[in-house]
């Protein structure tokens, strides 16, 4: 029997919630990317989990997922895969990368050149590869999760905004509290980890999820609230260059995803503003002003979202 998404959410997140201790929000977000089948990129500092994070969305559903370890000598054919020439057949054959799985964490994403890193550009968009002129698609569902360190900044190499613009949302995993910390350290006394995990779904059933999802109702007036929250944000004076029509699309995308959490098939405004800060926040360049007076991303969508009037009578449920 095929689960709700709501079903299918409590299933990967209680699974998940064995290894990942205290942080029930974070995991909530990072499901409801892959039920968006968004990409996700995770920041923050070392040894919160989330590269731990990553595996365990990758445990949970029974697909194939690959690790690769961003580092600067990393070529773009280690990511999409090369042609090589077979000599016994007399004909050129495609070795695929590391990209053609259901799961692809890119562990420190920072630390690969820009030329490597643009090697996700195409395939992150369209999820297909181009190499020597033929394109090959990636499997269904597909997940990028990418992680980096902030505050490790030698030997890194900033993500251009082309590149942030395709991950759906940026999440912090943050440091646990005392109890889940105690909690953390007793899982791992115990060798509780992403390998003893096993699958609670299947492919097809996150491809029906996934399905489902994408058919949840959105009223013409929330979609107007996630433009004019977009729409907002480029003309904000501490912004440079603000969300595109791709962070609207986002946005609801991210809302569809979080409304399914909750076994819903239709949207709500507080859906939207759940998902404004992890889809937009990665999307907005502020000024140098703005900079300089130390002025954050998050402080601009608090503001927008006190600013921009929230729909109160919504058609079409």
């Amino acid at each position: 029997m095929t689960p709700t998404p709501g079903a299918a959410y409590q299933l990967i997140a209680d699974n998940v919630q064995l290894v990942v201790r205290g942080k029930p929000e974070v995991v909530r977000l990072a499901t409801a990317a892959l039920f968006a089948e968004g990409h996700l990129l995770i920041e923050d500092v070392p040894g919160v989990g989330k590269t731990t994070l990553a595996r365990c969305i990758a445990a949970s559903i029974g697909g194939r997922w690959h690790r690769i370890q961003f580092t600067p000598d990393l070529l773009p054919g280690d990511i999409t895969g090369v042609t090589v020439y077979q000599q016994s057949t007399e004909r050129f054959q495609f070795h695929p990368g590391g990209i053609f799985a259901n799961v692809v964490l890119a562990d420190e994403i920072n630390r690969g050149t820009p030329k490597t890193q643009a090697a996700l550009l195409e395939v992150m968009a369209e999820r297909r590869v181009t190499v020597d002129s033929v394109s090959y698609a990636v499997p269904r569902p597909f997940l990028v999760v990418a992680t980096q360190n902030p505050i490790e900044l030698e030997g890194t190499y900033r993500l251009p905004e082309a590149q942030l613009d395709r991950f759906l949302m940026r999440l912090s995993v943050g440091y646990p509290d005392h109890d889940a910390e105690k909690r953390i350290v007793l899982a791992d006394c115990a060798e509780v980890s992403p390998d003893g995990l096993k699958p609670v779904l299947d492919i097809a059933d996150v491809q029906r999820v996934i399905g489902e999802v994408r058919k949840s109702r959105v009223a013409p007036e929330i979609v107007s609230y996630a433009v004019r929250l977009a729409a907002a944000s480029r003309t904000h004076p501490a912004v440079r260059y603000g969300a595109s029509p791709r962070g609207s699309i986002a946005l609801i995308r991210a809302a569809q995803a979080i409304a399914a959490t909750h076994d819903r098939d239709y949207v709500i405004p507080d859906d939207v503003k759940d998902v404004a800060h992890p889809v937009l926040c990665h999307r907005l360049v502020l000024t140098p002003d703005a900079e300089l007076n130390q002025h954050q991303a998050s402080q601009v969508v608090d503001e927008l979202l006190s600013d921009i009037a929230i729909p109160t009578a919504v058609t079409g449920r």
